[in-house]
């Protein structure tokens, strides 16, 4: 008996070790494995997926946690040879039965819809991936469509930013039906998409009854009315959502009537924790004091509202007296806002602050991690914004 469980345990601890010697093999093998990929395909290598795969081996050598793969286009630190849509194909075959590499940063690319293709075979097949990050490339509507369908079956992704790709209000739509699917989805990024009314006033009634998502970036839409429909119908979902933390309303070009919306479904809201209505580019919302200062009202009733950006609208006096008010008594942190109140002979102002502007928003440190969360406040908000 004790023989044979000697036995057994020995063949344990050897098969344990082959496993993990073969686990440990793959994972440092995954440059190899591009290589050989793009040879059987008759495909050029990138040298820059090369470089950054063998990069992420030296970097990453445990296994206790799963890595993301950083092959932005924007990256200053190396020669960058721009990941085309074949290079994706190539990649994605190395990485759909993957399982450590749990994020995919592909940012400042020239993935194309074909790319987008690739990308929703890619999320059907994989199912590990939690972060996907394809800001910036030249997707369009096509291709949010093929992403948007794949995430209707996908039960792993957290987090995915089309920041920038223009899929317009069509694309904008089909991430609103996807919304009413998708179960696991935690935080979406459709800034600078170029949405319409139609796709935002669908987002935002879809959001309504989700029960998952806990940070939407609708940052700059494309909007000819001005009756602000979308803000309203956006205001009827933060009354009945409770579970988003975090919304991004910047360049809606709000007026004093949409932010009073706003404003009363802050009342009744319990969850929303960080608040963007701030000027970021060319085009500003369009508050000014009465709206102003119903939303610093409304603060003394909220008191989960902590982060929330105004800078870029236009301020009066009383304006500038409520948030510094706010800031005084402490209902308002210093490093959860965009301003800051001076006085001169006697008039309150406000100065713009850092905080909040997504300074790596749009460019990621490749040299280490963000090491002031009031330069991008939302990092501060929960465990899905850990990837930028």
């Amino acid at each position: 008996m004790i023989s044979d469980s000697l036995g057994a345990f020995t063949d344990y601890i050897e098969m344990t070790a082959q496993t993990s010697e073969a686990v440990m093999s793959t994972r440092l093998s995954l440059h190899k494995q591009y290589l050989q990929a793009c040879q059987e395909s008759s495909q050029t290598e990138n040298l820059f997926i090369a470089h950054m795969l063998e990069e992420a081996e030296k970097a990453d050598i445990t296994l206790t946690k799963g890595i993301t793969l950083k092959i932005a286009g924007n990256n200053r630190l190396v020669p960058v040879q721009k990941v085309t849509d074949e290079d994706f194909r190539m990649l994605a075959c190395i990485l759909s039965n993957n399982t450590f590499v749990t994020g995919l940063d592909l940012r400042y690319n020239v993935l194309t819809d074909i790319g987008a293709e690739h990308a929703a075979k890619f999320l059907q097949e994989n199912s590990t991936l939690c972060y996907l990050n394809l800001m910036f490339n030249d997707i369009g509507t096509n291709g949010a469509e093929q992403i948007a369908k794949a995430l209707h079956r996908n039960e792993t992704l957290l987090h995915l930013r089309m920041t920038g790709n223009k899929i317009e209000n069509k694309g904008g739509m089909y991430f609103a039906s996807m919304l009413q699917i998708n179960s696991t989805l935690e935080k979406l990024d459709l800034g600078d998409c170029d949405l319409g009314t139609q796709s935002l006033i669908a987002i935002a009634t879809v959001m309504s009854h989700n029960k998952v998502m806990k940070a939407l970036n609708l940052n700059r839409p494309i909007l000819y009315s001005q009756e602000e429909e979308t803000t309203v119908h956006t205001a009827l979902m933060m009354k009945n959502n409770s579970c988003l933390m975090e919304l991004h309303l910047c360049k809606h070009e709000m007026k004093n009537f949409g932010v009073e919306r706003l404003c009363d479904a802050l009342y009744e809201n319990c969850s929303l924790r960080y608040l963007d209505l701030s000027w970021l580019a060319v085009v500003s919302n369009n508050m000014s004091g009465k709206g102003l200062v119903a939303l610093s009202d409304s603060m003394k009733t909220n008191m989960v509202l902590s982060y929330i950006y105004i800078w870029g609208n236009k301020f009066d006096e009383a304006t500038c007296v409520a948030f510094s008010d706010l800031i005084k008594t402490g209902r308002l942190k210093p490093n959860c806002t965009d301003v800051d109140p001076y006085e001169v002979d006697g008039h309150v102002y406000l100065a713009e602050l850092s905080h909040g502007l997504k300074r790596h928003y749009y460019w990621t440190p490749s040299y280490g991690q963000v090491d002031n969360k009031d330069a991008n406040a939302s990092l501060a908000i929960g465990a899905v914004a850990e990837h930028l």
